[in-house]
């Protein structure tokens, strides 16, 4: 257990991007009720993902970590849960086929609702309100009673958390996840699709090695990791008073864990000297991820590393290198260095997305595909040549069939933006682009096994 932390204590610290409540009863009336709802997530389970973790840090597995930019409220659906998860499955699935490892499978989602902000209010004409910190804490209309700073936001999150959970749990164990489902996954609109093709025809050679296994007198229905799979959800750790209310401590070892979900990670915007976010997070159990940007000095990393890891625990830490397609080879490799140097156990994974966003000339804000596939490929060759692992995607995406970054094999242009882009916050590959990927990082990481095995 952390010394000198309470789940209360990042309060003595400075707490940059958290909103502004204008009635302190209410919202501790809010953290009090949050207080006596069930966890939505369990000790154990948390436990369960940072043993996963630790194979991947030594470099006998990968990570995979996607779901929607900020989930919402009005596109609360099972359906949009149920295809990012059908995506994620097929990613997976190309993965581990492709690497021969095991694919940990960590969903954002059930709780990605808070999203930092440059400024705490934004003016149209002369009308200055609240910014839109996602929808756990106000709304996106620009009005005062949309823009409040509503507490209550709070309990709906969780209720719509605890939902989402439950879903995602049936999917997992109760048949939807079965390897013999695998040409289902697929969705509607990649049925013609080259990559939903390519997937089709990797979703073959799977079904005859299950064939093969029952030819040979394996049943592969008597075996549990055919029937269905881990899966975990994380969300960044932004909203600090619904974290707290969520943390539990836990019967059987006496520590603390965040239980709004099994993973949690610290922004590029939080993760300072004398953060909020960093001291409560280095109080719980969960495994921390910390997304690294092209400001982060590599002094402060291995700080923030001795802080929130101080026992080195392998699998506890994922560092999430997010600099741009342009930056990598000029910041990834001294952390890298940094780190080996100081021993410190660690997932390395790469977040393509949130070095990338450019405005289009249409106006909208979008990721061009050829940058996120750059940004991988260096992520990957920087690893190469230092000799370590690169052990993961961090991705925003979405099973819906959206236009919201441009490019990729299906060629979204700039003008075919407007046709389906439905972001409540930053663009999200769809489900094809994020196959396209997934076939990327299956060279990659082949590619990889080549380099080791020559060593």
């Amino acid at each position: 257990m952390a010394s000198n932390w309470t789940p209360e204590s990042w309060k003595n610290c400075e707490a940059r991007h958290l909103p502004v409540y204008q009635d302190a009863e209410e919202l501790g009336r809010v953290e009090q009720t949050l207080g006596k709802f069930p966890p939505l997530v369990f000790a154990g389970e948390a436990r369960a993902l940072k043993a996963d973790l630790a194979k991947v840090a030594a470099g006998e597995g990968f990570l995979l970590q996607g779901g929607d930019c900020a989930e919402s409220f009005a596109e609360f659906h099972p359906n949009a849960i149920r295809d990012t998860f059908r995506v994620l499955l097929q990613m997976a699935v190309v993965l581990t086929f492709a690497s021969k490892q095991p694919v940990v499978k960590v969903g954002r989602i059930a709780g990605q609702f808070a999203k930092p902000r440059s400024a705490p209010t934004e003016k149209q004409g002369d009308l200055e309100l609240p910014s839109y910190f996602g929808d756990i804490i106000n709304g996106s209309d620009f009005t005062p009673e949309s823009r409040r700073n509503d507490p209550q936001r709070m309990l709906q999150a969780y209720g719509q958390s605890a939902s989402t959970l439950n879903l995602l749990r049936a999917f997992a164990s109760g048949g939807y996840a079965n390897l013999r489902q695998v040409h289902k996954w697929t969705l509607e609109h990649l049925d013609h699709n080259p990559w939903g093709e390519r997937f089709s025809g990797l979703a073959d050679k799977i079904g005859e090695a299950l064939d093969f296994m029952a030819a040979c007198g394996v049943d592969p229905q008597s075996v549990p990791q055919l029937q269905g799979t881990n899966f975990y959800t994380s969300h960044e750790a932004l909203l600090l008073p619904y974290e707290q209310a969520l943390t539990r401590q836990d019967s059987l070892t006496g520590d603390w864990y965040d239980c709004s979900a099994h993973m949690l990670w610290i922004g590029d915007r939080t993760r300072f000297d004398n953060s909020a976010h960093v001291e409560f997070l280095r109080g719980v159990g969960n495994p921390i991820g910390v997304k690294c940007g092209p400001s982060l000095d590599p002094e402060l990393l291995i700080r923030l590393l001795d802080q929130l890891n101080p026992a080195r625990e392998a699998g506890r830490i994922t560092l999430i290198a997010r600099f741009g397609h342009d930056k990598v080879e000029a910041h990834l490799p001294k952390l890298i260095r940094a780190v080996q140097a100081e021993g410190h156990p660690v997932v390395w994974s790469s977040d393509p997305m949130h070095g990338n966003v450019i405005k289009a000339d249409s106006g909208y804000k979008t990721r061009p595909f050829e940058r996120i596939l750059k940004e991988v490929r260096d992520f990957f060759a920087v690893h190469r040549a230092e000799g370590t692992h690169a052990g993961g995607i961090h991705i925003e995406m979405t099973g819906k069939n959206v236009t919201e970054c441009t490019g990729g094999l299906i060629d979204i242009t700039d003008a075919a933006l407007a046709d389906r882009y439905h972001t409540h916050c930053d663009p999200r590959l769809n489900g094809a682009q994020s196959i396209e990927l997934a076939f990327l990082l299956a060279e990659e990481l082949n590619a990889e096994a080549q380099e080791r095995s020559k060593g």
